[in-house]
């Protein structure tokens, strides 16, 4: 029995009636040919079912067709009940597969992590970079933008790199939840903060203190990291602290998901004792009990817009430094 031989370019110019030259830079997409040519070799290359050579596209054309997305965070966080990451995955994988491109995703929540990320990237394995989270005054994006490498981070780089990000209202967010529990009657208002390694804690923080400032309230503060064990110690370090308290402000549902359950445990009802106000707006907080008042912002729409940013990046476009989603309070019966 024989194999049937792959198509080869040859063949593909023999069926357009042009050269193998021809068919070669239509293949690896140069605009330089005419319209009429590029489509008698489209069509001539879904006649035979001819397969470019990936490799050889690459070193033409320069482009790997391929973007990596990486996630500084450990495999745990990442693959968790957390809908942030998946969300993020998910925009970034409907604008690329809209797109044909690749995606390569990269896990860099160790050292070790982290340098395998830097060199595959300034190896030039992919032709764009997004960074789906940042920890600290990290350097790598910054990096790779003096390389010439295209990158857009989620959330503003705190090492102040001059790199286009995509974020969410976060402080405008948090300003609309607190001045919610404020008319509804609250004065004694905590907040569970999140990593302050993080612009989304940093931002979050801001937005709590500046409302209960504005408002001549104190600020009552504990701190998680976005995970619902965080939430749960840091309601019960509260209840120690400020045993009055009628309110609080998670910076994230799955630390309220997690306060409410300890708020219950000790007693205290929600909201007649102590209202809740999350944020994110992931799937479960309508099934809290009680449903969750949270502040929504689309998490798929955040990895859609940087994914856009990128690609019009790796096409030599110039893109906005900023672009901010916005956010809304969903009022459910928690607060």
């Amino acid at each position: 029995m024989t194999t049937a031989q792959r198509p080869t370019l040859e063949a593909v110019a023999r069926r357009a009636g042009v050269s193998r030259a021809t068919v070669s830079r239509v293949v690896n997409g140069s605009t330089t040919v005419a319209e009429s040519i590029q489509q008698a070799v489209r069509r001539a290359v879904e006649e035979l079912g001819y397969v470019p050579n990936l490799a050889a596209r690459s070193l033409v054309t320069q482009r790997t067709d391929s973007v990596a997305l990486v996630m500084p965070e450990e495999a745990t966080r990442v693959f968790s009940d957390d809908q942030v990451f998946p969300g993020i995955i998910r925009g970034v994988s409907q604008e690329l597969e809209a797109a044909d491109k690749q995606l390569v995703l990269m896990l860099a929540g160790s050292p070790a992590g982290h340098q395998r990320v830097e060199r595959y990237t300034t190896g030039r394995h992919v032709d764009g970079v997004l960074f789906a989270s940042l920890h600290g005054e990290d350097p790598l994006p910054g990096v790779l933008s003096r390389l010439g490498i295209p990158v857009v981070c989620a959330g503003r780089p705190l090492d102040g790199a001059q790199v286009p990000y995509v974020d969410v209202d976060n402080v405008g967010g948090v300003t609309r939840a607190v001045r919610h529990l404020i008319t509804n009657g609250r004065r004694r208002i905590a907040t569970i903060a999140g990593p302050q390694d993080m612009v989304a804690g940093i931002e979050r923080l801001t937005g709590y203190r500046e409302a209960v400032a504005e408002a001549g309230l104190p600020a009552w503060e504990a701190y998680g990291d976005f995970t619902r064990e965080s939430g749960a110690t840091a309601m019960r370090d509260l209840l120690a602290a400020h045993p009055d308290l009628d309110a609080v402000f998670a910076a994230s549902d799955l630390m309220a998901h997690a306060a409410l359950r300890t708020l219950r445990e000790a007693g205290r009802r929600v909201p007649t004792d102590v209202a809740m106000i999350g944020f994110d707006d992931i799937e479960t907080a309508a099934y809290t009990d009680p449903p969750l008042t949270t502040v929504r912002w689309d998490i798929v729409e955040l990895g859609r817009g940087m994914t856009r940013q990128l690609l019009r990046m790796t096409a030599g476009e110039d893109v906005e430094q900023e672009l901010i989603l916005p956010t809304n309070l969903v009022v459910r019966d928690s607060a």
